[in-house]
């Protein structure tokens, strides 16, 4: 998942708007604001130092210096901000937006390393620093949202250039700048804008609230197992289990964490039935336990609050607001890609659960297939229909050969190499983050640096994501770019290689393909870094197709004891079963992407989170074999901030995107790896960012609009037709 760094660690409405207003990693306006030394004195405000165009110094940070550089951060963005609107001159691009991308250099450098002290390294001391600056942050947000002088210049700007356009990217720019201002209610009168405010600020601290529980429930829950406890574990996940029991003090027994990590292969493999009930309903339950983490009234309160903010700006639900302008435009056209796919995947989850039912009676199991048992006997058919063993693949999935073949990838069609940097050359936070440079093969041109956490820890929260520290910018100096993935692998023992999961494998080409579109970016102004969420996954989910590759599976995917290619029996094996379990897939995720829409659209007036997801899931004729992939009190992609919300359709529309950009590949001469192709790729869909329209760009690669077909055929599923 991936979005601009300040969202990502404020989980904040009114720091969500302030990304897509200010832009992330800007210079700030040149004006003598403060003493200097008072700005550098704390190391979190600093400027970077060092190589490659100086880098954030994540071996300083303290959790002491994060509510003073926050603080400060906060007065010197406004003090660029004043230095805007003070400016009686006409308002132009050069005096107005200029320094507008310029402002809150420092609190930018701030947000950096809070989101790695929210995301990677949090802590109890940390999460009551997020809780009192929250509403501090919302209020901070509102004072440049809703400034009436800093709009009218930008109104002024944005008005002259509909009549005498600017530069493109300039038009773009200004276009954007002003629809961002004016959704987060710059138009409204005075007390409207009052109590706009106010619904951030409580927004605020809604959301802060609502990730500290999942990240509570990630934490207080865990599930030790004994030595006869370990049926059907191969042995690196039972010591990887065993490592993780040592580190939290239990030595001799065996951890299973509750994060989808370390659940996921256990529910997979593990023989013990009541104990994969238990790991299930540890993970699915996570913020809905009925304690003092719980997440219902949370998001009662969200839906609430959302509804009355729009309906401020003259909007029926959320939903309307927040896809004007997004690909989709509307929730209808999102509810109609959704709902042609929906009833193919359901279906197919039914013949998915008569074949695993018909395994587990001929072994006289004397089981109904419960959601504890989906991934145990999904296994099981696999291995019975296509002789494919999901253990025996894993083995050549070794983490760090697909890393290689990461870089691998990027060499081909991103003409990148990527070269380790010196041991203790660039700052990192944690022992177990490396860092690379990214340079181009042909020019030895420096492009940038790219940080990979992967191992799950205490404190880090589930998943996986990428995100920058600094994006590139050349309107004012050229920046390169600094970018991170981060992953949950369990840790291996030590001297034991991590083997990963083939959909693990596949997340991990994901978040790369964040990453190199990060680090292809060829825009001016920081503003076009960002990006349409319904877009955005599209170049990532993309990237994910070089995995199964000729070049990458003959290459890199190798025996990690004998060192031996993954035999061309077997890679058949995992080809013919591509399809294999798409019911299970697509349905958990559409699940996810229905509710959310749904929650949106409707009246929050005395909802019952629970009851409202049952009903609308039982109406849904959602099979009861498995759940959502984020059941409702744990979605934090859309209740812990607003990057998400009514958005996590964009999964699926990018994913029609991404097949029919694969089928370009497929039907080129040299493939996936065709030079030509990859070209336009680089050109149109990743080095644009935000500079164009997304659908003019995907026309631009494509030669026409995407179509679904490419998309059912991928999944396996009965070609229909449908918007996208």
């Amino acid at each position: 998942m991936n979005t601009q760094h300040i969202s990502k660690t404020l989980q904040t409405i009114a720091i969500c708007s302030l990304i897509a207003i200010t832009g992330c990693n800007k210079k700030k306006e040149i004006v003598e604001k403060s003493n200097p030394e008072e700005k550098t004195s704390n190391i979190l405000l600093a400027e970077w130092t060092g190589s490659y165009g100086g880098t954030p110094a994540f071996d300083k940070m303290n959790i002491e210096d994060v509510k003073p550089a926050l603080e400060k951060g906060m007065e010197l963005n406004l003090a660029d901000i004043d230095a805007i609107t003070k400016n009686t001159e006409a308002p132009t691009f050069e005096n107005t937006i200029i320094p507008l991308e310029k402002s809150g250099e420092e609190l930018n450098r701030v947000f950096t390393y809070y989101g790695i002290l929210s995301g990677n390294m949090s802590s109890p001391e940390f999460r009551e620093i997020q809780k009192e600056m929250a509403p501090k942050l919302s209020d901070f947000s509102s004072k440049i949202s809703q400034n009436e002088v800093l709009f009218q210049r930008i109104k002024t700007v944005y008005d002259n250039a509909q009549k005498q356009p600017l530069e493109t990217d300039q038009q773009r720019v200004v276009q954007l700048t002003y629809e961002q201002f004016a959704m987060n209610g710059a138009e409204l009168d005075a007390e409207k804008k009052k109590r706009y405010a106010e619904i951030n600020k409580e927004l605020s601290e809604l959301y802060t609230n609502f990730s500290n529980n999942i990240l509570a429930d990630e934490e207080g829950y865990v599930t030790y197992l004994t030595k006869d406890q370990l049926g059907g574990l191969s042995e690196p996940l039972i010591k990887a289990y065993g490592k993780a029991a040592s580190d939290k003090g239990q030595e001799g027994k065996y951890a299973i964490t509750n994060t989808r990590s370390s659940m996921d292969p256990f529910l997979k493999y593990s023989t013990e039935r009541e104990l994969r009930e238990k790991v299930w309903k540890n993970y699915y339950s996570r913020g809905d336990n009925g304690d003092d983490k719980d997440n219902n009234e949370n998001i009662a309160k969200i839906l609430k609050l959302r509804k009355e903010r729009v309906a401020l700006l003259g909007y029926d639900n959320y939903a309307d607001w927040r896809l004007q302008n997004r690909m989709a435009k509307n929730p209808e056209n999102a509810m109609e890609l959704m709902n042609a796919v929906w009833p193919a995947a359901i279906a197919r989850v039914k013949e998915e659960v008569m074949d695993m039912q018909a395994v587990a009676d001929a072994n006289k199991d004397k089981v109904t297939i419960a959601p504890w048992d989906y991934r145990f006997y999904a296994e099981k058919v696999r291995k019975k229909k296509y002789d494919l063993d999901s253990d025996e693949v894993k083995q050549y999935l070794q983490l760090d050969k697909l890393r290689e073949a990461m870089f691998f990838v990027a060499g081909e069609l991103f003409n990148y190499k990527f070269t380790p940097v010196a041991e203790g050359s660039v700052p990192v936070f944690h022992e177990d983050v490396n860092v690379w440079e990214v340079t181009d093969k042909t020019s030895n041109e420096h492009i940038g640096l790219w940080y990979l956490d992967p191992f799950a820890r205490t404190g880090k929260r589930s998943g996986a994501w990428a995100t920058t520290y600094r994006s590139h910018t050349t309107f004012d100096g050229k920046k390169t770019v600094l970018a991170s993935n981060n992953s949950n692998f369990v840790k291996p023992a030590p001297g034991e290689p991590v083997l990963v999961s083939w959909d693990d494998a596949t997340t991990f080409f994901h978040e790369f393909g964040h990453a190199l579109h990060f680090f292809s970016s060829e825009v001016r102004y920081p503003t076009l870094n960002g990006g349409v969420r319904d877009y955005t996954e599209f170049q990532s989910q993309l990237l994910e197709r070089w995995l199964s590759t000729d070049k990458v599976i003959d290459n890199y995917l190798v025996h990690y004891k004998t060192g031996e290619p993954m035999p061309k029996a077997l890679v058949a094996k995992v080809k013919k079963a591509a399809t294999f379990n798409q019911g299970f897939a697509t349905t958990e995720y559409l699940a996810s992407a229905l509710m959310d829409m749904k929650f949106h659209l409707a009246d929050p007036t005395n909802i019952d989170v629970d009851a409202f997801e049952k009903e609308t899931l039982t109406a849904l004729d959602m099979p009861k074999e498995l759940v959502m992939r984020h059941r409702t009190p744990h979605f934090g992609h859309v209740f812990s901030g607003e990057g998400y919300a009514t958005a996590y359709y964009g999964y699926m529309w990018a994913d029609v995107l991404t097949s029919d950009a694969a089928e370009a590949f497929a039907e080129a001469p040299d493939g996936f790896y065709d030079k030509e192709v990859a070209a336009k790729l680089v050109k149109y869909l990743f080095a644009p960012r935000n500079a164009m329209d997304p659908a003019e760009a995907y026309r631009l690669f494509r030669g026409r609009d995407a179509k679904i077909e490419a998309l059912m055929k991928d999944r396996g599923f009965p070609i229909t037709t449908g918007k996208n």
